[in-house]
């Protein structure tokens, strides 16, 4: 199935770009999600109209994204969690407190956009934690997690 992209998908294409893909692929996320338009010449057409537009909104969104990677460039956040004497945690710390820590650091993050490779952290310790902000930008935090004293 051809479709026009009306943005740059990762590890499919850019913006302007005709590419096959499969049909569920189109039908399930690329067409629901605006990210794309059937290939039809009349969305040919109204795409290339609007293809000024289109491509003021991805370089805004580009620029956005460069700005946040800017103020996350040196942040060091703090996260307090309940611990054991040896360092491990009572549970872990996810995606979605690391995201709720930084942005209550003043830099607004979502949860889908932190990046876990090896899961979520479980020990005490400083870490490296990436955050995917678009498709071409990508920063690093430093966050610590410290035990919670005892009450």
């Amino acid at each position: 199935m051809e479709v026009i992209l009306l943005e740059k998908v990762e590890n499919l294409g850019n913006l302007g770009d005709k590419v096959t893909v499969r049909p569920g692929y189109a039908r399930n996320y690329l067409l629901p999600t605006g990210k794309a338009k059937y290939a039809t010449p009349e969305n040919i057409a109204e795409f290339e109209a609007r293809r000024a537009e289109l491509e003021k909104a991805a370089a805004e969104a580009l620029a956005a994204a460069e700005a946040r990677r800017d103020r996350l460039a040196d942040m060091e956040v703090t996260i307090k969690a309940h611990a054991g004497n040896e360092g491990k945690l009572f549970g872990s710390i996810g995606a979605a407190e690391i995201a709720q820590a930084i942005s209550a650091a003043g830099v607004p993050v979502e949860k889908r956009e932190i990046r876990l490779p090896e899961g979520p952290l479980r020990t005490v310790g400083e870490f490296e934690v990436g955050a995917h902000l678009h498709t071409d930008v990508d920063a690093t935090v430093k966050v610590i997690v410290e035990p919670e004293e005892a009450a």
